[in-house]
């Protein structure tokens, strides 16, 4: 019996450990935010060989995917379409330019001087 319960304390302080470093691995590989003028903002990283997509924050992922799914340029409206927006809206589709926009400034997107959007490969 005595062993059964040191074998026991042994596996739960495992299992302890275990669960620190996934917790641990988990907040590295989240998308981070900042606060910036008193709002929470998500940070967007650069592109590079150290980073994939999967550290951009869940939306502008979606976006990513939309963009290389059209496999050729595409205008922000198609994009926002494919999103469900208010497209007719103006104002509805600013919001996703600026996130098309910080996507081509990070080096995930080419933006092309006719206002279209490419995936990078």
């Amino acid at each position: 019996m005595r062993a059964e319960r040191d074998e026991l304390s042994v596996t739960e302080r495992v299992l302890a450990r275990m669960s620190e470093q996934i917790a641990e691995e988990r907040a590295a590989d989240a998308p981070t935010s900042a606060q910036v003028g008193g709002r929470t903002v998500l940070l967007v990283p650069h592109r590079s060989d150290g980073v994939n997509e999967a550290a951009l924050p869940g939306d502008y992922r979606r976006i990513l995917s939309i963009v290389r799914a059209a496999g050729g340029p595409v205008q922000v409206r198609a994009v926002g379409e494919e999103l469900g927006l208010e497209v007719e809206v103006r104002g509805k589709l600013e919001p996703l330019r600026a996130k098309l926009v910080k996507l081509a400034d990070r080096g995930w997107l080419h933006k092309g001087g006719d206002g279209t959007f490419t995936a990078r490969l």
